[in-house]
């Protein structure tokens, strides 16, 4: 590895967990699907989810829903009113349960997300629209952000989650949202103030003419600028600007358009990192 390579940071920051690092592994439906926070484990072990060996478990996945709204009553977390599936497999198309989006950090469950870069090919060369995040998000206030990204909701795929964001984020119709290219899947092990992220990243490129521009229309977007991708690039390398993990979907676009080569040793070093993530995900257990 290249510790000291400005882009090399940007992994090993949403890569800094350490598994399993004092949390309990929690079952559901008898297989290994997350790993739950020392602050709420106590209060799971006062509800009889504890198994013989210590573990936590849920052998019925649809009590799993109405558990994360007691949580959120009780003030262990601040419900987002939006729920997620929860499955040990990410590629399942089937999911086990569901809970509420602010509830997945504390039981360590895996989240997918959505991210696109909205990409204006000018004769002076790529440009970037760039979001500028509300003052009022509660993650991440006033940072840069792509011009669409946003969480996978139950019972969407990939592809109807990132349409959804596109119309209210950026008011982006279907049909524009449509041309959308799938270009890359990023996942990261990261420990936050709210519980351990294991998130997944389904990434897309969306080409738009120079006429376009997009429109803030539910309010979690200051913002936008089209910025020159050079710019993005330095912006990237010398700060912490962007929202976190947007960081690594840009680094993955510097790769792909050649701004990184990625036949450099730190180019190297960044795909397989973006490929496979830093930290192995231990969560493969089947049984308890």
């Amino acid at each position: 590895m290249l510790p000291s390579d400005p882009f090399l940071r940007h992994l090993q920051a949403c890569n800094q967990a350490t598994l399993p690092g004092g949390r309990t592994p929690f079952f559901l439906a008898g297989r290994q699907t997350g790993w739950v926070s020392p602050e709420i484990a106590p209060e799971l072990h006062r509800r009889g989810l504890t198994t013989a060996d210590g573990a936590l478990a849920l052998d019925d996945p649809s009590q799993l829903e109405s558990l994360g709204e007691q949580l959120a009553q009780d003030g262990f977390y601040r419900s987002h009113h939006e729920l997620f599936d929860v499955s040990p497999d990410p590629d399942s198309e089937t999911a086990e349960g569901r809970i509420d989006r602010g509830a997945l950090p504390l039981f360590g469950f895996r989240a997918r997300g959505v991210h696109m870069n909205g990409l204006v090919r000018r004769s002076g060369g790529l440009h970037l629209w760039v979001g500028h995040r509300a003052k009022t998000k509660r993650l991440d206030p006033g940072k840069l952000d792509h011009l669409v990204a946003g969480g996978v909701s139950a019972g969407l795929t990939p592809f109807e989650a990132l349409k959804k964001e596109a119309a209210e984020e950026a008011s982006i119709s279907d049909e524009m949202a449509s041309q959308a290219r799938h270009v890359a899947r990023i996942s990261y092990i990261l420990a936050r103030p709210e519980g351990l992220r294991r998130d997944i990243l389904h990434c897309f490129d969306l080409e738009l003419p120079e006429s376009f521009e997009p429109l803030p229309a539910d309010g979690e977007v200051d913002h936008f600028t089209l910025m020159p991708l050079r710019e993005v690039f330095e912006c990237v390398r010398e700060t912490d600007d962007f929202k976190f993990n947007v960081n690594l979907v840009l680094i993955d676009l510097f790769l792909r358009e050649g701004l990184i080569s990625p036949e450099s040793e730190i180019g190297r070093t960044l795909r397989s990192g973006l490929d496979h993530g830093l930290v192995p995900d231990p969560c493969a257990t089947d049984g308890h």
